[in-house]
């Protein structure tokens, strides 16, 4: 499971609507039947039009500063092995969602007249993809880019010889061309990964628009605090407040596991994630004292994502892992080709 929450962008061109986020939500909508599209729900509600979502968010408001964010964004992408258990169902990733948001409530320390901050609180709505693009941040698009220029290049010297502003052999460009398109390093179908190029495989993914303001426009609720657990001194009184993240990502496994069955690998647990950042050899020291099968099916996961699973990791700290990696995992191909799965 991969969540990130982001804040409403601030800029130049910094809206106070919610109105092109949710246009781009929609984009997925486009061309297909009412029956085959997506609709927005929350809590309680299903099929909620874009219209009463901008109007939901954008009303929800009160109080907050031109330059402050009025809602936030949090995208959940399951991993391959958790859309398979979820048999990628639109019903099952709605039904996650909706036991996300509840830990999503719990995370605030915060209370409202008194009590504890609960999914009641929150107002929000949520929309489901299935599809993805490869962004030219993708490792797979740097990685070809190199060859991309050179293709560009050769396909402009073509254009000219046959604009008679140059001359040379076409014929033979072409087969440069098409060398270059078959060595560069990441194809997919047997086509060179370029920007724009739907990803393969089942790519649904959960977007979730929140509002910073509760459902009661009285109260702030921020993700965004750094302050875990702290209190603070507002008109005379003490206010609890601050979003505890690590035990919202931890809580959105554990929700996830419970809800469907899941029985999660070491190597995808919010706790490994952690570890492999902080401490890399306490990481591969765990992993190498998994079961067989449990190490070779970790070892496969973190093969097939490179290092995706881990997010956010210094450069200096990620090639120090990298370096324990490769020394650990030429210790390990013993026990896990023994395996009875392969990598």
């Amino acid at each position: 499971m991969y969540i990130t929450i982001t804040a409403q962008k601030l800029g130049t061109n910094y809206s106070q609507s919610s109105a092109d986020f949710v246009d781009y939500l929609e984009k997925e909508n486009e061309g297909l039947t009412k029956e085959d599209m997506e609709h927005f729900f929350n809590q309680y509600g299903d099929e909620i039009s874009a219209k009463e979502v901008v109007k939901e968010i954008d009303g929800n408001t009160a109080k907050l500063k031109k330059k402050e964010p009025k809602f936030y964004s949090i995208t959940v992408s399951p991993s391959k092995y958790e859309l398979r258990k979820l048999e990628n169902s639109s019903k099952n990733l709605k039904r996650y969602t909706r036991e996300l948001m509840k830990d999503y409530a719990a995370s605030f320390n915060r209370e409202i007249n008194g009590r504890k901050v609960s999914v009641d609180d929150i107002k929000y709505f949520a929309k489901i993809e299935h599809q993805r693009t490869f962004k030219g941040r993708d490792f797979q698009v740097r990685e070809n880019q190199p060859f991309a220029t050179k293709i560009l290049e050769l396909k402009q010297e073509v254009r000219k010889i046959q604009l008679g502003e140059s001359k040379g052999n076409i014929d033979r460009l072409k087969l440069k061309i098409a060398k270059l398109e078959r060595e560069a390093p990441h194809q997919q179908n047997g086509k060179r990964i370029v920007q724009g190029m739907k990803k393969a495989g089942d790519q649904s993914h959960i977007h979730i628009i929140v509002s910073r303001k509760d459902a009661s426009n009285s109260f702030s609720l921020s993700p965004g605090s750094k302050h875990k657990a702290s209190e603070v001194e507002m008109h005379g009184k003490k206010v609890k407040r601050g979003f505890d993240r690590d035990a919202f990502f931890a809580k959105a496994e554990e929700t996830f596991d419970k809800t469907f069955g899941y029985q999660r690998n070491y190597a995808e647990t919010y706790k490994a994630k952690k570890n492999f950042v902080k401490n890399p050899k306490l990481y591969f020291a765990a992993l190498m004292k998994l079961p067989a099968n449990e190490k070779a099916l970790a070892f496969k996961m973190m093969g097939k994502s490179g290092l995706s699973l881990i997010p956010n990791i210094p450069t200096s700290k990620a090639q120090l892992a990298l370096r324990v990696f490769k020394r650990l995992r030429k210790g390990a191909e013993i026990a896990v080709k023994s395996s009875s799965i392969g990598i």
